[in-house]
């Protein structure tokens, strides 16, 4: 058997190839999985509401941040109009900043009894709807308000209603979600939530969920690995204290993704395996990030959320 011998030079050389190797594969390793996040960034404006801003400042600061979606609050766009400002012009403001508006917050009472209000709350649905359609908005929160206090909702009437609201949805080109919340005495759980999505048989039927509000309404996060990722196309991402317990705890008590006990891993991993895409939107309302810099609460968000992300991706 010939013996092979190899140079010093030769070996530092081969060394040093097998060590570049490794860099370009580990580099590529790292671009493959960044490329692969599944979600998108986007700034639900509550989160920077106390500042008090303009919905132009608010747009500026979502794009500065580094987010690529932002999700206004209707009323803050009737303002805008009402200032006198074009809507064709805020849409284009929108679009040059690389930002696209995924979902929009309202709270039109579409889904009580007293049908001479539900008419009065589907004409405000109406109105926010066009108004959203006109600057880009894709789906709007179509939230339990009206129906929080008393329990007893039919449910089955519920999903009639989202169905009507569905179908002028349509005709307008924005997406209502069902909106969980965790406060309701109806649509408090996921399961009542879902079954108004599914009874509703309108093949655009959603739910938009909430970290904060699935704990507050007593649902087990378990329960999002049986929905498909066309049930769930925005989630407000948020994190909750242990303290105040889950009976006292309220909208105010939200904190970052990560600064808090909500196993945000499970929940990121268990979206990832039915193959959702979904708007990860930052949705908060702590008094305390209100009284700080806007620009900052909005940059720690989306660091934080992806810090979140790439946990559960595995990503250094």
């Amino acid at each position: 058997m010939t013996k092979r011998c190899f140079s010093r030079r030769q070996l530092l050389a081969a060394t040093g190839a097998a060590v570049t190797a490794a860099a370009v594969t580990d580099r590529t390793t790292r671009a493959n999985a960044f490329a692969a996040v599944p979600f998108t960034y986007c700034l639900n404006t509550s989160t920077i509401r106390g500042q008090k801003l303009s919905l132009d400042k608010e747009i500026e600061i979502t794009a500065k941040a580094g987010y690529r979606a932002i999700e206004p609050w209707v009323h803050k766009i009737h303002e805008y109009t009402e200032a006198g400002g074009n809507l064709k012009d805020l849409r284009k403001r929108i679009t040059d900043l690389g930002l696209t508006v995924e979902s929009a917050i309202s709270f039109f009472r579409w889904i009580i009894d007293d049908a001479t209000e539900r008419a009065k709350g589907f004409e405000q649905a109406k109105r926010d709807m066009d108004i959203l359609a006109q600057i880009g908005g894709k789906r709007i929160a179509a939230a339990p308000a009206g129906a929080t206090r008393e329990p007893g909702l039919d449910l089955m009437k519920a999903a009639e209603r989202y169905r009507a609201l569905l179908e002028l949805g349509d005709k307008i080109g924005v997406v209502p979600q069902i909106e969980l919340w965790g406060s309701s005495k109806n649509l408090h759980r996921l399961g009542q939530c879902m079954f108004v999505v599914i009874e509703s048989g309108h093949p655009k039927a959603c739910l938009l969920p909430d970290v904060y509000h699935i704990y507050k309404g007593g649902s087990d996060f378990t329960g999002l690995k049986q929905l498909s990722a066309q049930a769930i196309q925005v989630f407000h991402l948020n994190d909750y204290p242990a303290d105040p317990p889950r009976d006292r705890i309220g909208d105010r008590d939200r904190v970052m993704p990560g600064d808090g006990i909500a196993p945000l891993t499970q929940i990121l991993r268990d979206l990832c395996a039915t193959g959702n895409r979904a708007v990860l939107s930052l949705e908060l309302f702590n008094p305390s990030y209100w009284k700080q810099d806007p620009l900052a609460v909005a940059k720690t968000g989306i660091a934080k959320m992806k810090a979140a992300v790439n946990k559960t991706l595995g990503i250094r």
